[in-house]
């Protein structure tokens, strides 16, 4: 097998190992930190320590039964939902006007919804409480899936806006030639062609919603706490090894939708 050619260049396996190992010991310094909360997550002690001294599924149970962990996982993913279809609409009206537009704006445009992605996050959390506090909608679901859309709304752009790049605008211009209005030529022949771009954006927007945690300490509280607000304010007052069984859960989720994503994109590549 290390003997076969890695390329067609006849570049073997073998001469390529170093450079597989290399890149395995990247991506294990980028994820163990994350894997470490899984053993934690099964610990029996009352703290957490690592090694588990001993193996149980007791916080699962405890994260389960509380009243207040189930309350913030309902709000986190009615934001979660709630921000996916807002921003998944929005960001991709955005990226098909950007595209469309085709004029010296347009750039200028672009680097504006993408802004958010560039500027501190503690920076556009500071700003939208003090704005939320004229308007009164600190501690809202509203105000939560507004303040998620502004991260979100960016990412189905980018992701949009890269899948029609690869569509032929001219598909459009023979349906709109042919009586169909411009909504009803996208509707019906754009938007089913960019879908695979669509709907891994809209992957994309309920991840960062579900895992966004520095806006949520600013404007989530009271029964509209996030879980990830509840989760900082439970390593903060407490070491609760409840937080090792949701980190993990999260975790199994982040990841599980990023392959459903990446198995989109790749069916809509091989397509």
């Amino acid at each position: 097998m290390l003997a076969s050619p890695a390329t067609d260049t006849q570049i073997t396996h073998r001469r390529r190992l170093w450079l597989y190992v290399l890149v395995g010991l990247i991506v294990l310094f980028l994820i163990a930190p994350s894997l470490l909360v899984i053993p934690l997550s099964f610990s029996d002690s009352r703290y957490l320590t690592f090694p588990p001294p001993a193996w149980s599924t007791r916080w699962y149970t405890a994260y389960f039964a509380a009243i207040e962990w189930r309350e913030a996982t309902y709000v986190s993913f009615a934001a979660a939902i709630l921000t996916m279809l807002f921003s998944t609409t929005l960001g991709t009206l955005a990226a098909y006007g950007l595209h469309t537009l085709r004029s010296r704006w347009s750039a200028l445009a672009y680097a504006v919804f993408t802004l958010p992605l560039v500027i501190p996050a503690i920076l556009i959390a500071i700003g939208i409480f003090l704005f939320y506090a004229q308007l009164g909608l600190n501690s809202t679901l509203t105000g939560i899936v507004l303040a998620h859309c502004v991260l979100a709304i960016p990412l189905v752009v980018i992701t949009v806006a890269s899948g029609l790049k690869s569509y032929d605008m001219n598909q459009e211009m023979v349906a709109r030639s042919l009586g169909a209005s411009r909504p009803r030529a996208f509707l019906t022949v754009t938007l089913p062609q960019i879908k695979i771009s669509v709907i891994s954006g809209a992957l994309l927007a309920f991840i960062t919603s579900l895992d966004e945690v520095v806006i949520s300490l600013f404007i989530a509280g009271g029964d509209k706490a996030t879980l990830t607000k509840r989760m900082f304010n439970a390593l903060r007052d407490e070491i609760d090894p409840t937080i090792a069984s949701i980190s993990t859960l999260l975790l199994a989720l982040s990841i599980v939708l990023l392959g459903v994503s990446q198995f989109v994109q790749s069916r809509g590549e091989n397509r």
